[in-house]
């Protein structure tokens, strides 16, 4: 008769004997982040090294255009006076530090798993999330108060022309390295590129809010430059929020559904499982964890069941790449389901009566 079976899927540096075995016959797959549908990597080649390893590329780059385009505006706010580029300025040079918490993060997940934190150190990704999303308020919060300030107390600003130029130099670069951060971010699954890309962005905005603020003070209007950045300071806020549901939903063990239905779609491709019916899933950082119930014939033996769950293995590597490790219970289809695997109401020693799930 069939027993209740286990298989660990376990990729790159959580890797399993039996992944192993299944290498050494030339099939080893990692699942690589950047890809979809049917493609995987051969090899040895740690998929969290190899992402880890584009998320530092990213934040390496950004982190010297952005410096390099804080350092031109520094000399345009020398020459000019200019309070609004001036706090543009400081925005560029808090969104060039946000690269430090990433890149810490992206260094921390390249660590293995220790007797202490058996799912890594992926987590660490989760935190300068949270941090990034800190310095975006902080970003709104500054260029709120600097609207405001500039509002009350309207001020003179020389050399318009080179504060165009060096507003739209903010805009240019800070946009770029947006694009550049959001892209690798979904390459990877990383909710704190992510996060930070979009950082990157509204100090573009406020860097292109000086240069309409710039153009409305040449034609007359110096009120102008406030109430865009109070425009502008409202969009931050927008984005806050869209990064904290992002950042908080990984935080709390959220993962869209969508990601879900991928599991049980690519379970489907091995013929033996009847059922799923259950699939549970996590972040750690921008890797997936899972674990998932599939109904097997009753009749099976443990043997057959465990090489089945090889099979879904397999299927999953090909099909979520995302995935760093999953836990499959195989179960028979008659008692398939947590719920059969749960005791029911007892008493025994001193204990009240209580149940174990």
């Amino acid at each position: 008769m069939f027993h209740k079976a286990f298989a660990w899927l376990g990729v790159g540096a959580q890797g399993d004997d039996h992944a192993q075995s299944h290498e050494d016959h030339g099939h080893g797959h990692g699942a690589h982040a950047s890809d979809r549908g049917h493609h995987h990597t051969h090899g040895v080649v740690d998929p969290v090294i190899a992402t880890t390893a584009r998320g530092i590329w990213a934040v390496k780059w950004s982190f010297v255009i952005l410096a390099v385009t804080a350092a031109l505006q520094l000399g345009i706010v020398l020459l000019s006076g200019s309070v609004a580029l001036l706090a543009d300025t400081i925005h560029n040079v808090g969104d060039a530090v946000t690269a430090v918490p990433l890149w810490i993060a992206f260094l921390f997940a390249r660590r293995r798993a220790s007797a202490r934190f058996t799912y890594g150190f992926g987590r660490v990704e989760d935190v300068a999330g949270v941090i990034i999303v800190l310095l975006i308020l902080c970003s709104a919060l500054v260029a709120g108060y600097e609207a405001i300030n500039r509002l009350l107390h309207p001020q003179p600003i020389a050399f318009l022309g080179w504060v165009i130029a060096a507003g739209l130099v903010g805009f240019v670069g800070n946009e770029w390295v947006a694009v550049f951060r959001i892209r690798v971010g979904r390459d990877i699954d990383s909710v704190a590129l992510i996060a930070d890309g979009y950082h990157a962005r509204t100090d573009g905005l406020t860097s292109l809010a000086v240069v309409l603020g710039a153009l409305g003070v040449w034609l007359g209007f110096p009120v102008a430059d406030p109430l865009i950045g109070l425009v502008i300071t409202a969009l931050i806020f927008g984005i806050v929020w869209q990064s904290t549901q992002a950042v908080f939903t990984r935080l709390l063990d959220g993962v869209d559904p969508s990601v879900i239905e991928e599991i049980k779609h690519a379970v489907q491709h091995t013929p033996a499982v009847q059922d799923v019916t259950q699939v549970r899933g996590r972040w750690v950082g921008h890797r997936l964890h899972a674990e998932l119930n599939i109904a097997v014939s009753p009749q099976l033996s443990v043997a057959q069941g465990h090489a089945i769950a090889t099979d879904v293995r397999h299927q999953l590597m090909h099909h979520v790449p995302q995935l760093a490790n999953a836990i499959i219970h195989v179960d028979p289809l008659d008692a398939s389901g947590e719920e059969y695997h749960r005791i029911a109401e007892h008493r025994h020693d001193a204990w009240s009566v209580h149940t174990h799930p």
